[in-house]
């Protein structure tokens, strides 16, 4: 089956746990139409580079999905109607990573830098 990197930005006013519920609507939608879920990685609330729906930060999940097609339609279909969601990116890609995705690995080397420098 094809294999997909699937990003959403939901709305800054979300707490922690309707983000997670909304990932996890994600991931019903698509092992429903035979597809599945092989990794979630929630990377955070982040700022913006400008404005989206009078929004300057917004909660960023990504899903590594591996489906068909028409899984990924519906999945596009749901999120556009949900309101909680101000953009979304599916994209096809030839394999999935291993590990963190590079955000992840990011945010713990930021983590690192910032610690390095408190030491001194």
């Amino acid at each position: 089956m094809p294999l997909y990197e699937h990003v959403f930005l939901a709305r800054q006013d979300l707490s922690q746990a309707q983000v997670d519920a909304l990932a996890t609507t994600a991931t019903e939608i698509i092992e429903a139409n035979d597809g599945k879920v092989t990794k979630t990685e929630t990377w955070g609330l982040k700022s913006l580079a400008y404005k989206i729906d009078r929004n300057r930060k917004a909660h960023f999940v990504m899903l590594n999905i591996d489906a068909p097609g028409s899984v990924v339609e519906e999945l596009e279909r749901q999120t556009r109607i949900n309101e909680d969601v101000i953009r979304y990116l599916t994209i096809r890609v030839d394999e999935h990573e291993d590990g963190p995705s590079v955000m992840m690995r990011k945010n713990e080397r930021d983590r690192k830098r910032r610690s390095d420098r408190g030491d001194d």
